[in-house]
């Protein structure tokens, strides 16, 4: 990497390492990727954590994006949504299969509904774009945890207690990797009453262009309308968006890559 003198482009450079790792880098990682001495680029991840566009894994020894950081990335998704292509293929799966569909991605330890479309149905389960729920008794949730490297899914389920938010929710860590085996497997995340009574979803990744799940496409609704076998029934029909989808986030990162290609090159001959 060449040298720069500006502190604003080396923080960004170093935001970009830690956001396109494929597992939380350490110090040591940063330093040979960004290099700088390490005790510059301690100073600078410091700083990254202090203003919340970083954080250190919950064992202290990596790091991974901030709360800031992903909010901003979260905010400029949503902004764009409603002229953007994934809205427009979200709509046609809804139109075609008749309930209420969804994209999420993960936030922290968390999973965040980054766009949703309702079914015309008066009866429905409403939640929120924006809305943060939890991994461990939703179809999406499930669905990360599955297919996410095992340093990231282990550090997601120790993160927090498997709170019980229905009689069906799975609070035992033995049931739990137990279905996430299955769900490795059908690469579909269920949930059956799991997360809100009287609701049943399924979900099917989205993967970036390096395999790694980045988003997921869910359908949910009333179990008296949509019952789980129904919902997992609906998979081809969520894969085919999903496949789309897939392709909008891949012209984002051919973008991105194009776009620091002119600017490591500017950087070289100025």
């Amino acid at each position: 990497m060449t040298e720069t003198t500006s502190v604003s482009e080396r923080a960004l450079l170093l935001l970009e390492i830690v956001a396109k790792a494929e597992e939380p880098p350490t110090l040591n990682d940063l330093v040979a990727q960004l290099g700088l001495p390490k005790a510059t680029t301690h100073r600078f991840i410091v700083l990254l954590e202090q203003l919340g566009f970083a954080q250190r894994t919950l064992d202290g020894r990596r790091y991974e994006i901030g709360h800031r950081l992903t909010a901003l990335a979260l905010d400029a998704m949503q902004h764009s949504f409603q002229l953007a292509p994934r809205r427009a293929i979200l709509s046609a799966l809804v139109a075609e299969i008749g309930e209420t569909c969804n994209i999420t991605m993960l936030e922290g330890d968390h999973l965040i509904y980054l766009d949703r479309v309702e079914s015309d149905w008066p009866l429905q389960f409403r939640l929120k774009v924006g809305s943060r729920v939890p991994l461990h008794c939703t179809a999406s949730g499930k669905l990360f945890l599955a297919l996410a490297p095992d340093v990231l899914s282990r550090t997601l389920l120790n993160a927090r207690a498997l709170e019980r938010h229905t009689p069906g929710t799975i609070t035992s860590p033995g049931a739990l990797e137990k279905e996430l085996a299955k769900i490795r497997k059908t690469r579909i995340g269920t949930d059956n009453e799991e997360f809100i009574e009287g609701m049943a979803a399924a979900a099917v990744p989205v993967m970036d262009s390096k395999g790694r799940i980045c988003a997921t496409v869910a359908v949910h609704g009333p179990t008296g309308r949509l019952p789980l076998a129904r919902a997992i029934a609906l998979a081809p029909a969520l894969k085919k968006a999903a496949s789309a989808i897939e392709k909008t986030f891949h012209l984002m990162e051919d973008s991105r890559r194009k776009k620091s290609a002119q600017f490591n090159a500017h950087d070289v001959t100025a």
